[in-house]
């Protein structure tokens, strides 16, 4: 069989959906029970990443360096994950994450704004830490474009590149392209695909990802995440698993740490609601969908309006502010008809 392997953001990416409220005892118990399911990677941190938690996009109950400390000790077979968006996080949060024993260290960008990760890669590089890459709102670039700025990546010390459907925009014939491009790009790289499910797609994407040639594959425990979540990863281990790639990873104990996510970590797990849906469609980061909501409703405008709106402006992560300005413009319309 051949081998996938599955980087898990639950404790990360899944902050979104709880406006990063996440407390160190279900922090730890989740990575416990990943642990005990053999899962290779476990994320943690505030959703944007290192250094991110803020006014702006949300601040997180616990700080970066408790989560860290906190899913460390937790962990005895799997290794710890963190995540970093340039502008937000900073070098000498590298490096602290690093001396919290921190394995695999992820530097995300825009599609096309790769050089933006060169010089964290080169931190990473130096520090002797595992370096990744992956290119977020990826439907916003061409297969051409994304292979091109993935082997950029790998110039700059990534240890391994892919991209992210943020918006989960996506069908399986725009993955099929993609990874297939990146792949040739950057040779014996290991690329990595990340699936939203905003159109319901994210497991056959990431199988679509593995045929052609990704070799970590993201998921979170009941799809954890904002709008509609992410690949839920409990279906996508033994789907994967199915369809002849070896996981490592033991199916019983993976279903218990997902009962458990449900319990513990989530009111509710995430559904392909409308709004879901109008945001993959426009190809709007899901994270938006709160802020959305929350502005469109007192002005009177119709969120899936905003949304739409936004995907024209081509709107990306950290341009929450571009919510405001977009609700305030489309009131201000005059009613038709």
């Amino acid at each position: 069989m051949k081998k996938v392997v599955i980087h898990d953001p639950t404790l990360r990416d899944g902050q979104h959906a709880v406006r990063h409220q996440l407390g160190t005892a279900a922090l730890r118990r989740y990575a416990q029970a990943a642990d005990a399911a053999g899962i290779p990677v476990v994320e943690v941190g505030h959703g944007n990443g290192l250094g991110a938690s803020s006014l702006q996009v949300g601040q997180a109950a616990v700080g970066d360096d408790e989560m860290l400390s906190t899913v460390r000790e937790a962990l005895r077979r799997s290794r710890m994950g963190v995540f970093m968006l340039p502008g937000w996080g900073t070098s000498a949060d590298l490096r602290r994450a690093i001396a919290h024993g921190a394995d695999v260290i992820r530097i995300g960008v825009h599609a096309t704004e790769t050089s933006l990760a060169e010089r964290h890669l080169g931190v990473l590089r130096d520090a002797g830490a595992e370096a990744h890459c992956v290119l977020m709102m990826s439907h916003m670039a061409s297969p051409e474009e994304l292979a091109e700025h993935a082997a950029r990546a790998v110039g700059y010390g990534a240890q391994a590149v892919g991209i992210m459907d943020s918006a989960g925009h996506f069908l399986p014939p725009d993955v099929t392209a993609r990874i297939t491009a990146i792949v040739t790009a950057v040779g014996t790289t290991p690329v990595i695909f990340h699936g939203h499910n905003n159109l319901g797609m994210a497991v056959a994407n990431s199988v679509a990802a593995a045929d052609a040639g990704a070799l970590i594959i993201d998921g979170c425990a009941r799809g954890f995440g904002a709008g509609a979540g992410n690949t839920q990863l409990e279906v996508l281990v033994p789907v994967l698993e199915r369809s002849g790639f070896a996981t490592g990873i033991d199916l019983y104990a993976l279903l218990d740490a997902a009962d458990l996510a449900e319990r513990e970590l989530m009111p509710t797990p995430p559904v392909t609601a409308s709004m879901s849906i109008v945001s993959g469609l426009a190809g709007v980061f899901s994270g938006f969908k709160h802020r959305v909501v929350e502005l469109s409703a007192p002005a009177g405008v119709d969120p899936r309006d905003v949304f739409f709106e936004l995907g024209r402006r081509q709107a990306i992560a950290g341009q929450e502010d571009l919510i405001v300005d977009v609700v305030a413009e489309l009131s201000a319309r005059p009613a038709i008809g």
